[in-house]
């Protein structure tokens, strides 16, 4: 038996500021959006933004359903309205932020399981990775290369057929 050990490659910014001038306005995006999320069920209000790579912006916020899982979180919601309306378009940021309440406090949240393999699909469909961007707990940013990170032992289209 041999014992491996994965490590997750990620990049820690103290501030917001640290971050470059378009992913500032990413995350500030995905904070607003978080505003204009329907979470009646849960009060946890959680706002996307993805960066296309013209430099075009598109914002999601999650849409809850009173008969579970009927609803969308804001991730997913964000990459299904690309993909069917810009298809040719690659995706070459996004970020997420949460809100729970209704106050103006935001916490660190990371993509649900479901919204992590929605997005290593469109990565692997656009053959080029998506960074993330998150709130870490105390503060700051944690930005991550691509999305095949937070699924080091992924699942895509190769394990379907064999590749």
């Amino acid at each position: 038996m041999k014992s491996l050990k994965l490590e997750i490659p990620l990049t820690s910014y103290a501030t917001e500021a640290e971050l470059p001038l378009d992913e500032q306005t990413l995350v500030e995006q995905a904070r607003q959006a978080t505003y204009k999320s329907y979470a009646p069920y849960s009060n946890f209000h959680v706002g996307a933004a993805l960066l296309l790579e013209d430099g075009t912006v598109f914002t999601a916020s999650n849409q809850e359903n009173a008969a579970f899982p009927s609803g969308s979180c804001a991730e997913r919601s964000a990459v299904f309205y690309v993909g069917a309306n810009y298809p040719e378009k690659k995706i070459k940021a996004i970020a997420v932020l949460a809100r729970p309440g209704t106050g103006d406090v935001f916490q660190a949240v990371s993509p649900c399981g479901n919204c992590r393999q929605s997005l290593l699909e469109y990565e692997h469909r656009q053959k080029q990775p998506i960074r993330l961007l998150m709130l870490q707990p105390k503060g700051g940013i944690i930005a991550m290369d691509s999305i095949a990170d937070l699924l080091p032992v992924k699942f895509d289209a190769d394990d379907l057929f064999g590749k």
